[in-house]
Parts: structure tokens; sequence; C-alpha cells
């Protein structure tokens, strides 16, 4: 019987440079409601988007390796779970935080700059708890992200469409209220449509293997949503921020996930089942978290 680190997924290049191309689409329909006035609040009162950086580079990988300690999974599933926390927020959470009432404008802040920051974090965070737990020491391997790819996916997916966004929302406000809800409907569309796909394509290996990560991969997207609203609310923050530093925890990027796991460790069975079990679990409770808010509107 075929072992999970021997399995290969149908994930190629052309599949990530769509997902990009979605999330890009997905960016620029939440953007066409954003104002440069809705950023000035963050400059002035930084303290919510601190607090939302140190949830997702800190307190999360902190969380991961408490639950790996407690839980022992296999060391390539485990060290999936830490690069999975180790990504920056995914911004699905853009979208999800939008639809929850939350804070959009801070949402896509962390997004922004913990994207940018994993040039640094997302190496030092696999290498520093990938290295202190014994099991994973033994397959860590040394991983560099390239900073100009990194700066390109930033550019094309999320900086690029917010801009277009909020440019067409400043100039041409008529245009982008007849562009608002069609667009969005559209966008988690063809979003939905790209996870069914891309389960369709892997539905054997997912029916296989499945089952020996859900139980962890559930839990720790708990453990993060539950760590970003600890965070928030430690920090004494509005439930209008509260709820985008939640959500912003617990959707990770898992697409950069998957390419890191192909480009830097062989797509490594375990770790790969894990970041796309990630990148469908997580889509699934953001969205049920999103409905769950949405019914009560945050106080700012």
């Amino acid at each position: 019987m075929t072992g999970i680190d021997d399995i290969a997924l149908n994930f190629s290049p052309a599949s990530l440079t769509l997902l990009n191309a979605i999330l890009a689409i997905v960016m620029f329909s939440i953007a066409i409601d954003l104002k440069p006035s809705d950023f000035d609040r963050l400059r002035r009162a930084p303290k919510p988007l601190l607090a939302g950086l140190i949830s997702q580079f800190l307190i999360l990988p902190v969380l991961t390796f408490g639950m790996i300690l407690v839980t022992q999974p296999r060391p390539s599933i485990a060290l999936g779970l830490i690069l999975v926390a180790a990504c920056p927020g995914g911004n699905i959470s853009n979208f999800i935080t939008h639809r929850a009432g939350g804070n959009a404008a801070l949402s896509v802040s962390m997004t922004a700059f913990a994207t940018i920051g994993a040039i640094l974090l997302t190496p030092l965070n696999i290498a520093l708890w990938g290295g202190l737990y014994a099991p994973t020491r033994a397959i860590l391997q040394e991983t560099q992200i390239d900073p100009v790819q990194i700066a390109i996916t930033v550019s094309l997916m999320l900086i690029l469409p917010l801009v277009l966004g909020m440019y067409l929302n400043l100039h041409r406000p008529s245009l982008t209220f007849r562009l608002r809800r069609p667009l969005q409907l559209l966008s988690m569309g063809i979003f939905i449509a790209f996870i069914v796909l891309a389960l369709a394509a892997n539905w054997e290996f997912f029916l296989g293997f499945a089952g020996a990560v859900a139980g962890l991969v559930i839990l720790h997207n708990a453990l993060a949503l539950g760590g970003g609203w600890a965070v928030a609310t430690l920090a004494r923050l509005s439930p209008f921020d509260r709820r985008a530093i939640t959500i912003e925890t617990g959707i990770q990027n898992s697409g950069l996930g998957l390419v890191l796991i192909f480009a830097f460790f062989n797509g490594l069975g375990g770790m790969a089942v894990v970041a796309a079990f990630w990148g469908i679990w997580h889509a699934i409770s953001g969205l049920v978290l999103a409905s769950i808010w949405s019914r009560t509107e945050a106080r700012k």
C-alpha cells in the first residue's frame, strides 16, 4: 500500500498560477469597497495591526508547536503543520473578513505586511520550530524564499488589485456601485469552483489519506482562530478589529505553503496533504464563521 509520503498531489504550477489569479479577482472585489480614508485610522492607531502580526507570526507558531508536542503526529505531517503556521495569511481572509462584517482595511493591511514579512519570518519560523522538534529536525531542509518572486506575487495578487479597486472606487463611485454585488458573487463563485475542482482532482488521495490529517488540521485551524481571537481580546480591541484578526490568523496562505513544499521539500506527501487539506478546510471554517458573525453588526 502506498504511504502518505509516497504520493504526489495533482497541484501543478499552472493550477497554483490560476489560484493566484482567482485570489487577485477576489482582492479586487474587496478593494472597490475601500477608500484611502479607511487606512487613516490604522496609521493613527497601529495597535490592531501590531496585535494581528504578533498573533500571526508568534502566537500561532507557539500554539502549533505545543499541539505537536501533545499529539506527536508523523514527522512529515508535523512539519507540514509547522510550515502552514509559518506562512502569512491568505487574501481569502480579506474576503471572509468583509463578509463577516469585520475590519477589511485591517485585514488587507495585515495580509500585505505579513506577506512581505514572510520573506524573512516564514523560513525563520520553519527552521526554529522544526529544528526544536527532533522528528522534524531529521527531515528539515534549509528553506529559502526568493524575494523577487514574493514581490511579484504580492504585486499581482494583492497590491495591484487593491490599488486599482480603490482608485476606481475613489474616482468612479457610480461604476463601483454597479459592479460591487455582481463582482462579489462572481469572485465567490469562481473561488468555490476552484476548491471543488482541486478536491475532485485529488479525491482518491484525500479519500485514502485525509483521515490521517483531518483531525489534526481541524484542531490546528481551531487553535489558530482561537489564538487570534484571544490576542485581539487581550489587546482590548473592538469587535470590528477582533473579527479581522481572528480570521486573518485562522486563514493561512496554503497556496504559498504548497509552492514551498514542492520547491524545497520535493512534494513530501505528509506535508502536501496537510497544506492541501488546510486550503479546503480553512475556507469552510472561515465561511461558516463569517456567516454567523454577519448576522450581527460589529461595534467599531
